[in-house]
């Protein structure tokens, strides 16, 4: 840990408890992982991929990833990805008069009007591991599946770039959709936003702030797996502390590099659950894996909206870790969320077919 990183209140006590609780009623969840998701994760081990906590920051970035395990599993099998017909051309969002971020603009073939569709996402790594190629196969499955033009932003990440970099890149990322999005060839009044783990966490605060500064608001937000309490002591955090490739260490480790402080975890824009204003914010599809120390705040998170009458579907896949869902090419389980959803995307982009 550098000398940068925040202290985050070790939480072992409990947590360990509460593992050990749920290891004596439920055993190993590890014991329950779905046949395509264990071989994905074994490839990756045999890769070389160490736990998070066990690295710095820059060399988890240059670990093997998941699209690597893949890769390798398809050569094993003498097998290729099929084509997806979508085109990627990398971009870049605009965020100041001299300031931009890296971006990448897919285009699923046979687009049928002038004006379509359009998806922002976040990808997922915490806040300091993921980038555009890390998460391109969920990007380009929302774009095949919903037949709408998706925008991935690579936002600032820490250590580099502490608590609250993501979030000014995440907002000013949407204010650059809402402003170039006829440009685009997309439909300015038929926007949604998405994002994994921290990238969830992104895509939520910028429905809020929409909300709340009365600009452009998403048709919808999906929120795989959302970063979105401070508790690390839920029932999924205890029941995953020896989890891979995302548990409590690792989610603990991520913190520590967010943070310039151990209070800044209770800050409401990494805080969710705590919230109390979410009525009015766009409709919700949550998706949450079993096997993930952010289910238990994913639910709570779907509660919370739904005590605040915004529609919301709560998803939970068994048998999968975080991470999951661009694993479509050998995980059936992402196979069905990526089905569901672009379900719930393209419903709303239906029900908003004006001009």
């Amino acid at each position: 840990m550098s000398d940068s990183s925040a202290n985050i209140p070790e939480p072992a006590h409990q947590a360990d408890t509460i593992g050990r609780i749920a290891e004596l009623i439920g055993g190993d969840p590890m014991s329950r992982l779905d046949t395509d998701m264990k071989h994905v994760l074994d490839a990756l081990a045999e890769l070389g991929a160490r736990p998070l906590e066990q690295a710095t920051p820059a060399s988890a970035r240059r670990q093997p990833k998941a699209a690597d395990a893949i890769a390798g599993i398809l050569a094993l099998q003498t097998r290729e990805a099929a084509d997806d017909g979508v085109t990627a051309e990398d971009i870049a969002v605009e965020t100041g008069e001299d300031t931009s971020l890296p971006a990448r603009l897919y285009r699923p073939l046979g687009l049928l009007s002038r004006l379509n569709p359009m998806i922002l996402y976040f990808h997922g790594g915490g806040f300091v591991t993921g980038d555009l190629d890390t998460h391109d196969a969920s990007a380009r499955a929302l774009a095949r599946r919903t037949g709408a033009i998706v925008v991935s932003v690579a936002y600032r990440l820490a250590p580099e770039h502490k608590f609250p970099a993501a979030h000014d890149d995440a907002w000013a990322s949407w204010r650059w959709l809402i402003a170039k999005a006829r440009e685009l060839g997309g439909d300015p009044r038929r926007l949604a936003i998405a994002g994994e783990d921290a990238g969830a966490n992104l895509a939520a605060n910028v429905a809020l702030r929409a909300r709340k500064e009365r600009v452009t608001q998403p048709l919808h937000q999906l929120l795989i797996h959302p970063i979105a309490g401070s508790d690390l002591t839920t029932a999924s955090y205890g029941a995953t502390l020896r989890v891979r490739p995302i548990g409590l260490a690792a989610m603990r480790w991520r913190f520590r590099h967010l943070f310039e402080d151990a209070e800044s975890i209770k800050d409401q824009r990494i805080d969710l659950v705590a919230r109390d204003d979410w009525r009015g914010v766009a409709p919700a599809t949550i998706v949450l894996a079993e096997i993930d120390p952010l289910r238990s705040e994913g639910e709570a998170l779907a509660e919370a909206l739904e005590a605040a009458h915004v529609p919301v579907n709560c998803w939970v896949y068994d048998g999968v870790t975080q991470g999951f869902f661009g694993l479509g090419v050998l995980v059936t389980k992402a196979l069905f969320a990526q089905g569901d959803a672009a379900d719930a995307l393209s419903k709303a982009f239906m029900s908003d077919r004006r001009g």
